[in-house]
């Protein structure tokens, strides 16, 4: 009996006292999933969270480097490509900096850094969201940014807007909640960020079904876009069946959808950007290297992808983003190196041949395919 408390009743005790004071720590947050995931992802990534340890504790010890006081803006990108959105017609910069999902996500000091590396390189497309809980952190960048002589007319800015915040007035007031955290005026595109809430519960709408609440959202977004504080209306991780509602409304259009997509896209991953092609629905894709964050690292063993960067004289990263590029779907790759953000923005500068892009389709049929898994963009009928 005494064995039996000291390696089972003890241990399972401690447990589940760890698990009720996290669960209570997320849930005292304006955005508990987003406090979950700020906590979480550093963890896994072997660093302690700003929301325990502070932004402080980062300072000295993130990884993505001090910007120099003196660096000044360099050049676009070559070959830099944009797609126009269905309403505006605004340019849409096919390669942006995705601001979540990383270690180096959710602090003041990383996050900041990486935004002001990425624009004085050139970038101008950031892809933000309010579950991030980094806004102010963005906002700091991009002054930073303007002070050096990067205008803000220049920049495309994109924002999302969780399903816990779909019912009522919340639209409006979370939308203008999040300008303010940003010191901006207005959103260039600003998407609903998950037709339900993720896996169904996490984060979903409390007030209505999830079709009520997104049609309400849809409508409250829409007026803030007809008083200029948005520009552009879309989606992320929707199904067709989420879509055409939303179109039926005769508002704001839907001009993006953004989704996990790469070569491994399953095929009804597929049917989404088929259809919102078809529709002039501009794809963005995040998570355009593999499946999960754990999957990521196994692209780049795929045989027939590294014997094309050899060919080109690439990266596999650079294929596969100049892959989406010539599919017409915008990339948002994640990153806080300088050095990846110019690897990155040269995908913009090489071409592939029709025979390299179909080897890349191809890899659909590699074996780490049957190992994809979508989290976030996963079949939702709701």
């Amino acid at each position: 009996m005494k064995l039996l408390r000291i390696f089972c009743l003890y241990p399972c005790a401690l447990a589940f006292a760890l698990a009720a004071i996290l669960i209570g720590f997320f849930s005292q947050a304006h955005i508990p999933e987003g406090r979950a995931f700020a906590t979480i992802i550093p963890l896994a990534g072997g660093y302690l969270p700003a929301t325990i340890v502070g932004d402080s504790w980062w300072e000295d010890r993130t990884p993505t480097p001090r910007v120099p006081a003196n660096l000044m803006p360099a050049a676009r990108p070559s070959g830099e490509k944009f797609v126009p959105l269905l309403g505006t017609q605004d340019n849409f910069p096919m390669l942006g900096l995705g601001l979540c999902c990383r270690a180096t996500a959710y602090d003041f000091h990383s996050v900041s850094r990486s935004v002001l590396w990425y624009l004085l390189k050139g970038g101008r497309h950031l892809d933000a969201a309010y579950l991030y809980m980094n806004n102010e952190a963005i906002g700091h960048a991009i002054a930073a940014a303007a002070d050096r002589g990067v205008p803000r007319s220049e920049l495309f800015v994109t924002s999302k807007l969780g399903p816990r915040f779909f019912s009522g007035l919340s639209p409006e007031v979370e939308l203008k909640l999040m300008l303010q955290q940003l010191g901006l005026d207005y959103l260039d595109l600003v998407l609903l960020h998950h037709p339900e809430g993720i896996g169904g519960m996490i984060g979903k709408c409390a007030n209505g079904t999830a079709a009520e609440c997104r049609a309400n959202a849809w409508v409250k977004l829409s007026a803030l876009r007809a008083q200029g504080l948005i520009r552009n209306l879309g989606v992320s991780n929707f199904q067709i069946s989420q879509i055409q509602p939303l179109e039926a409304l005769g508002l704001a259009p839907v001009s993006v959808n953004q989704v996990q997509y790469n070569p491994w896209a399953p095929d009804w991953q597929q049917d989404v950007v088929d259809y919102c092609q078809k529709k002039g629905i501009v794809v963005t894709a995040w998570s355009p290297f593999q499946g999960t964050m754990m999957q990521h690292a196994s692209l780049f063993t795929v045989q027939s992808l590294q014997e094309v960067a050899r060919a080109k004289g690439k990266t596999v990263a650079q294929v596969m983003l100049r892959w989406a590029l010539q599919k017409g779907v915008v990339a948002i790759p994640g990153t806080s190196n300088p050095a990846h953000m110019d690897e990155n923005l040269a995908a913009y500068s090489f071409e592939l041949t029709a025979g390299e892009m179909a080897v890349i389709d191809g890899v659909r049929s590699d074996p780490k395919a049957k190992g994809f898994v979508a989290i976030g963009f996963e079949k939702n009928d709701s």
